[in-house]
């Protein structure tokens, strides 16, 4: 890869990690999901500062080309955060269902009339 290359994709990952750090310190971006992605940035910035551990890696896990490597591992991680993400959605939309099913019973209490006192009391 030429110097010229090295550069872009190094500026194009700093912003990156920056424009994430940034929507963390905004809250519009939970910590734990930036993680993951500012782990990939900081991995890939490392294996573009340094070509020779890619070269490495590639020549250790008997890849033919470094490209490769480098296509497999994302899609790796894009499975991984499918997963993630999945488990995510499933948890929310099983609070969901529990939240709207105690609204429920919360308006029919309002509609005969009871106390608002909790059931644990």
């Amino acid at each position: 890869m030429s110097l010229k290359i090295q550069i872009i994709v190094a500026v194009v990952i700093i912003l990156a990690i920056a424009g994430i750090a940034n929507m963390v310190r905004r809250e519009l971006l939970d910590l734990k999901f930036a993680l993951s992605w500012l782990t990939v940035g900081i991995i890939v910035l490392v294996l573009d500062i340094f070509p020779g551990i890619m070269n490495y890696l590639v020549h250790l896990l008997g890849i033919e080309l470094p490209v490769n490597m480098m296509f497999f591992f994302g899609f790796c991680f894009t499975l991984f955060l499918v997963f993630i993400l999945t488990v995510k959605v499933s948890r929310q939309s099983e609070q969901l269902k529990h939240l709207t099913q105690e609204v429920a019973l919360l308006e029919e209490k309002i509609m005969k009339g009871e106390d608002f006192k909790k059931e644990d009391e």
